[in-house]
């Protein structure tokens, strides 16, 4: 499934970003996916990245399901002689994976090479870039046949355990209908949390639409958007009097490389700025857990990696740390029940 238009590549060759202030070199961590699409996916963007401007090494990596690992992307940096990284999430939302398990490792790279030195940045999250991105897709779908009026917005994230990154993707949904003209908007998640994407189309029959237009809130492509296509199909195919049109993810798109410019300045300026006041894993952390003993996910930020986030972060690795993810369900249900 292909991301890059000629469109988009004629774009993506012709966009001019700001100046770097720094040559440091940027570490990209995507999810990780299982998925030889969407691992190539994430390896083309940075590699279309890398190409607007060469002053500094760009080197992907992933959190988990293949490689190259973060450690193995941390150490080719230190193959080429750095010390010194900036590090951003190639993540929408600051969920887990951004607050705790990227961080963990970054953790774990200082205890093999304390000389390391981390700026770490900040996600995607809520901006006019990525808003602007997906008007711009809606509008090369209006119709006269089926006026927006008669369109209902289904917005199809992935689910998260953190109710804070579920509620930026409701968030982003709603700016994204406010004023657009279409019907409604409907908000449901492909995993993890509810309500699932059957329920979403469920619902956004109830208003009786023409059309039903899905938008996989995604980067790439993966297991997880070729299943929000083929559940497309199938309720096209038993609902045929409505048409659903299925939006492809963000994929390499010059908004989003304009978004990861002005993450990476910030990490390099030290104006980071990250959601933590709503961060289940700093409540968690001044709170008590069942046992009576203070429960730390490892989220008081201080780490030395400039993160800016005006906490102090400990870890104590004397001991081996406990996977809290080993059993998920359990997990999921622990973390929900988190003050």
């Amino acid at each position: 499934m292909s991301t890059l238009t000629s469109s988009t590549l004629t774009a993506v060759t012709n966009l001019e970003l700001p100046a770097l202030p720094l040559q440091r070199p940027l570490l990209m961590v995507g999810h990780g996916t299982k998925d030889e699409d969407g691992r190539q996916s994430f390896l083309d963007f940075a590699a279309a990245y890398q190409e607007l401007d060469r002053s500094r090494p760009v080197v992907p990596c992933f959190l988990e399901l293949t490689s190259p690992t973060i450690q193995e992307g941390i150490d080719r940096c230190i193959a080429q002689g750095y010390t010194e990284l900036s590090v951003l999430p190639i993540l929408l939302f600051a969920a887990r994976h951004n607050k705790f398990d990227i961080t963990n490792e970054l953790d774990r790279a200082k205890i093999r090479h304390p000389e390391l030195k981390f700026h770490y940045g900040r996600h995607f999250g809520i901006t006019p870039n990525i808003l602007e991105l997906w008007r711009s897709r809606l509008a090369e779908l209006d119709s006269e046949t089926h006026p927006r009026s008669e369109t209902v917005l289904l917005f199809v994230g992935r689910g998260s355990s953190d109710p804070d990154a579920n509620g930026d993707v409701y968030k982003l949904a709603r700016i994204l209908w406010e004023g657009s003209g279409y019907s409604t908007v409907e908000t449901c998640f492909i995993g993890i949390t509810h309500p699932r994407l059957e329920e979403g189309f469920r619902r956004a029959r109830l208003y009786q639409p023409k059309r039903i237009i899905v938008l996989p809130y995604f980067l790439f492509t993966g297991l997880l958007v070729k299943k929000i296509f083929d559940i497309t199909a199938e309720q096209q195919a038993q609902f045929p009097e409505i048409e659903m049109i299925c939006l492809p993810e963000m994929g390499i798109h010059p908004q989003l490389l304009q978004v990861i410019r002005e993450r990476e300045i910030e990490t390099q300026l030290g104006e980071v700025q990250m959601n933590c006041e709503m961060c289940k894993f700093r409540l968690a952390a001044i709170s008590k857990n069942g046992n009576g003993h203070s429960h730390s996910h490892g989220h008081d930020h201080h780490h030395h990696h400039d993160h800016h986030h005006g906490h102090s972060h400990s870890h104590d690795h004397s001991h081996p740390p406990v996977d809290p993810y080993a059993d998920l369900e359990k997990y999921h249900q622990k973390i929900w029940q988190a003050p």
